[in-house]
């Protein structure tokens, strides 16, 4: 199909059994059967230093910063699941977008994601669901010229809520889950 959509998905913890990434993959396979094209990739195989602007200035670009930032780049969508730590995102995906919005020469700001489309979702063991860590996410993307989709899912109880195969065991949860990824590739398909 021409002009297909291409979506990058991830959720910002490392954890090998993370609910946050069990959650982007719903959302995933909803982008994929809106007929997008969609990238996952988990930000424990990208390791990152803290960023450091002295250590930028010494050694450029870190190659994993670099790997993220094309993927980004080569993405008109992002699907982003965000764990909630002490009411705000983690330190991982903080970092991870603070790397990733670092210019390059000849490069126009913020490339990896100015005019991207997003969607931004949550679980967590907590009654809120990551709900206020959402909160922060969606200001920092704005902030950086993202549009971040007005639909959010923040899912309660994650450690009660999948099922083994890491689908939810709530039908309607499930449905509203994989409708953000929909969503977004919609929305690409229609700026295309």
């Amino acid at each position: 199909m021409a002009n297909t959509p291409k979506i990058l998905a991830f959720a910002g913890s490392t954890r090998i059994d993370s609910y946050n990434k069990r959650l982007v993959k719903i959302a995933a396979a909803g982008a994929k059967a809106a007929g997008a094209e969609v990238t996952y990739i988990d930000l424990r195989n990208l390791p990152l230093p803290l960023y450091d602007e002295d250590l930028e200035a010494r050694d450029g670009l870190p190659a994993n910063a670099r790997t993220l930032k094309d993927l980004m780049i080569s993405h008109q969508g992002l699907l982003i699941a965000s764990p909630e730590y002490n009411s705000s995102l983690t330190a991982v995906l903080k970092n991870a977008i603070d790397w990733a919005s670092r210019p390059a020469p000849n490069e126009p700001p913020l490339a990896a994601f100015a005019g991207k489309v997003a969607a931004i979702m949550s679980t967590s063991p907590g009654g809120l669901g990551g709900l206020r860590g959402l909160v922060h996410l969606r200001s920092i993307l704005g902030n950086i010229k993202v549009l971040v989709l007005p639909d959010q899912v923040a899912v309660p109880n994650a450690d009660q809520v999948f099922n083994a195969d890491g689908s939810l065991k709530d039908p309607r949860q499930q449905e509203s889950v994989g409708n953000l990824g929909r969503t977004v590739a919609d929305i690409l398909f229609k700026l295309n």
